[in-house]
């Protein structure tokens, strides 16, 4: 069995087709791991995208944002701006949908969070060597996939020691060592690479690869544009920023 492991797709619907056109040949099943919607213009086609391909989906804080449950004083202007632009254009089954996705689920010997394992509905961003290594505890499984800082990356855990490589990954899943793995962003990427990024999980190998697609990133600026919300969510699409 194969996994596209997807997250943070915010709406940007030129790259969840690109990811989801180079996933076809490469994974058998899809796996969410949320903000599904927010900063992007399509929110409305990425739901129904990831409904109808999504084997398992977790929400992020932007799905609770728009199906109201989390407080929009959490978020900063632009993307506080995105949640209630977004809010505006689902209708009620959309954002029902959307409140009752899980905070966390496990596929295998997965987890899947959107933020941290560890207190998920807090929303905690994993970034550092410290901040990863700090929720291994958090999951009993010996993986979790995460996203939510928009930054790839992997942390592990044995008997050699930890090991954090921030980036572009691809590793063999070593005996022994339990595994946390940003897969980093479809929609926004942060990491100064504007292409989308997702992960591949093969179960029968052994591994996980980040990927790295280009997508019509224009097409995407350009909608965001047209659309009232905030010019800064599509120029820093260019930028990986």
């Amino acid at each position: 069995m194969r996994y596209a492991v997807l997250s943070d797709v915010h709406a940007n619907l030129e790259a969840l087709e690109a990811v989801l056109a180079d996933a076809a040949p490469r994974a058998d099943g899809v796996l969410c791991l949320g903000d599904v919607v927010g900063y992007g213009a399509d929110p409305e086609a990425c739901v129904e995208r990831l409904a109808a391909r999504g084997q398992v989906l977790v929400a992020g804080n932007h799905e609770h944002g728009v199906a109201g449950l989390l407080d929009l004083d959490w978020f900063n202007p632009w993307a506080r701006a995105a949640v209630e632009w977004t809010r505006a254009r689902l209708d009620d089954a959309h954002r029902a949908w959307l409140g009752a996705l899980p905070l966390t689920a496990e596929v295998g010997d997965a987890t899947l969070a959107h933020a941290s394992p560890d207190r998920p509905d807090e929303w905690e961003y994993l970034m550092s060597a410290e901040d990863g290594f700090a929720v291994f505890g958090a999951f009993a499984t010996r993986l979790c996939f995460v996203g939510h800082s928009h930054w790839p990356g992997v942390w592990s855990l044995g008997s050699s020691g930890p090991a954090f490589e921030p980036g572009s990954v691809q590793i063999a899943l070593e005996a022994g060592r339990r595994y946390l793995v940003n897969v980093g962003s479809v929609g926004q990427p942060r990491d100064r690479d504007p292409r989308a990024a997702y992960a591949l999980w093969d179960l029968d190998r052994g591994a996980v690869a980040i990927r790295r697609v280009a997508y019509d990133v224009g097409a995407a600026r350009t909608k965001i544009v047209a659309s009232g919300l905030p010019r800064f969510l599509a120029d820093r699409l260019a930028l990986g920023s």
